[in-house]
């Protein structure tokens, strides 16, 4: 670029006066941000979040998995050592039973026990497993852009777990088992049900009972969330299950 005068101007110094002048004369822009309404047994939105504890002395980074119902609130919680498949898919019969029905439509990332690849646009390549998963509960799956640029589209239970691990996981709990870690996790959270979510008149277990009848029933089976594997049996009568070695009878060898 160059001035009146002929001297060359760098680009980033004339960034630097369009901003300055921009805000001089109030042009500067505002992000709007307009809440959500969300109608009932409509949508709910899932994630994955860190909660450290202690068990049984050794202190551990668990992960929490949330799944949180977008109109009501309502939000089901529970602590795995690890965020694998089985994991996950354990963790949606749970939350479907804890809210005695399915959403139509539940949100996520792009989480690898769900998403086998990303494709343009909204297009994805599913996990076969989540796919039956969401074929016997009957939902449909909403995945939100990668990267940064897709955090607002589920907002809710982005913010619910940080608020929640400041609830529950402060000062850091001690416990001989993970499941006294779960019935820790709810029973804060039956306690936190009774919140008002920001100026709405009912509360978090109020709004929930108006929800309910609105999401879709259980199916008559559970699910069976238990994942299979094939392994080789190596010369020292051992196999490999996600990198720790067992040993085995030795006639598999």
């Amino acid at each position: 670029l160059v001035d009146e005068h002929g001297a060359v101007v760098a680009e980033s110094t004339v960034r630097d006066f369009v901003r300055k002048a921009r805000t001089r004369l109030e042009l500067t822009s505002l992000e709007v941000m307009v809440p959500q309404v969300h109608a009932l047994g409509a949508e709910a939105e899932v994630d994955w979040g860190e909660a450290r504890f202690v068990l049984d002395g050794v202190p551990v980074a668990g992960c929490m998995f949330v799944m949180r119902l977008s109109a009501s609130g309502k939000t089901f919680r529970r602590v795995y050592v690890n965020e694998a498949q089985d994991s996950f898919l354990d963790a949606h019969v749970r939350a479907f039973e804890f809210f005695g029905g399915v959403p139509a439509r539940v949100r996520y990332d792009n989480l690898k026990t769900a998403v086998v690849k990303v494709l343009a646009g909204r297009d994805r390549v599913e996990n076969d497993r989540f796919v039956a998963l969401r074929s016997h509960y009957g939902f449909d799956s909403f995945f939100c852009r990668p990267g940064v640029t897709g955090a607002h589209e589920k907002g809710g239970v982005e913010g619910e777990i940080g608020r929640f691990r400041r609830k529950a996981f402060v000062p850091v709990p001690h416990a001989a088992t993970v499941a006294e870690i779960n019935a820790h996790v709810e029973t804060v959270g039956a306690r936190d049900d009774l919140r008002h979510i920001a100026s709405r008149r009912m509360s978090v277990a109020a709004h929930f009972d108006v929800e309910q009848p609105s999401l879709q029933p259980l199916p008559a089976e559970r699910f069976d969330a238990t994942v299979r594997l094939s392994c080789r049996v190596d010369t020292k009568s051992r196999v490999c299950v996600r990198q720790s070695w067992y040993s085995v009878p030795a006639r598999f060898v």
